[in-house]
């Protein structure tokens, strides 16, 4: 029984986990870092349904303020959760509604002027604006996937694009910003930062992360279904109370190309190298840093830091050669493990560092080699 429900929950992981939607509260913590890019800017939300994008919410909100010169959003219209932010066809039969939310649509806006004259330019008025100007929402033709021939166009005419991507398609879709020549804020699994992919653009500074910490959690707004399935197999760590809500933890950190304050912040040093406290790893030339807090000010050498350094990273103060993973880690040169310590440590792979405690080979969690610039 246990074993159909872990499957069933899988089956919701990987059927739902593109509708997963970000917090207005943690937009607003990020995105206020980034400010003064956009003045001026073509905005594009690609995968932001306005019933329930807090993406395009943001951005429609304060679309004055940040002086934007456009914001786009494609999207289909109609989700799990659809009518907790936008309702953009009320006045309409139930049934026209249903039908209108199958349809992907594109949303240009250009302008956003106190269209209620309430004295005051807020979201109600880009309700009131969608609804009755009809070069605001019109219908795709394809259906609104991010890799369309329509999408892209929208892409290329755009110069910053801000969103949750898909996470199950997030190799892609990096990979489509940076063909672009993009400048991009978008929210992505932590395990990413792995993938052989994407570790390449953070070792050669074309994506970095947000400024918000990797240790902060993001809730996203999911449907019941999902909800329904975790609780019921007692997945308590998926599922919190938060804002008044059942919602779904993520490991889910920011990335970006924009430039913004915390990237360029001096690194500390607190401690000093000794032999005792710095071990070298035994198949590659660096010694082990086990906090991102304790590299040595006295050491020029190549060091392993956690994956929690990129909290941390300093261009200017360090430079990132690779990533102790799999073949990336072989690329590095990292020797292979001996047959006679698998046996000893059969979790130990080829592409991994590891160190000797006494006789017993032990490996640490994932490191970045890293080494201070002169």
């Amino acid at each position: 029984m246990a074993k159909a429900g872990n499957t069933q929950l899988g089956n919701a992981k990987k059927a739902k986990k593109d509708e997963f939607y970000t917090q207005l509260e943690d937009i607003n913590n990020e995105l206020r870092h980034y400010t003064h890019h956009f003045a001026g800017k073509v905005v594009f939300c690609n995968c932001d349904d306005p019933y329930e994008s807090n993406f395009f919410k943001y951005f429609a909100a304060n679309f004055n303020a940040l002086k934007l010169k456009r914001l786009i959003a494609t999207c289909y219209a109609g989700s799990p959760v659809a009518g907790r932010q936008l309702e953009l066809f009320e006045d309409e039969p139930e049934t026209a509604k249903e039908e209108k939310k199958r349809i992907p649509h594109k949303i240009v806006i250009n302008e956003v002027t106190d269209v209620n004259g309430d004295g005051r330019i807020d979201l109600a008025d880009v309700e009131l604006l969608i609804k009755n100007d009809k070069n605001v929402l019109t219908k795709l033709e394809g259906n609104g996937d991010f890799r369309s021939a329509e999408c892209v166009e929208l892409l290329k005419e755009s110069d910053i694009v801000v969103t949750n991507p898909p996470f199950s398609l997030f190799r892609e879709y990096v990979a489509q910003l940076v063909q672009y020549g993009k400048r991009f804020l978008i929210i992505g699994n932590k395990q990413a930062i792995k993938y052989k992919e994407i570790f390449p653009y953070i070792r050669d500074n074309k994506l970095w992360l947000g400024y918000t910490p990797t240790s902060r959690e993001i809730y996203f707004d999911v449907p019941q279904s999902f909800i329904d399935i975790a609780l019921s197999q007692n997945k308590d760590r998926t599922i919190v109370s938060h804002a008044g809500r059942l919602m779904a933890r993520s490991s889910s950190i920011w990335y970006t190309n924009l430039e913004h304050k915390k990237r360029h912040e001096e690194y500390v040093f607190i401690r000093r190298y000794n032999p005792t406290d710095y071990q070298h790893y035994a198949n590659y030339d660096a010694i082990d840093i086990s906090e991102s807090n304790a590299i040595p000010e006295d050491w020029s050498g190549m060091m392993g830091v956690p994956i929690t350094f990129l909290d941390k990273y300093n261009p200017d103060q360090f430079e990132i050669i690779g990533i102790a993973e799999g073949d990336s880690g072989k690329e590095l040169g990292l020797k292979p493990v001996p047959r006679e310590l698998k046996k000893i440590n059969p979790s130990l792979r080829d592409g991994q560092l590891y160190l000797m405690k006494g006789n017993k080979p032990v490996k640490p969690f994932s490191r970045i080699i890293i080494r201070r610039k002169k």
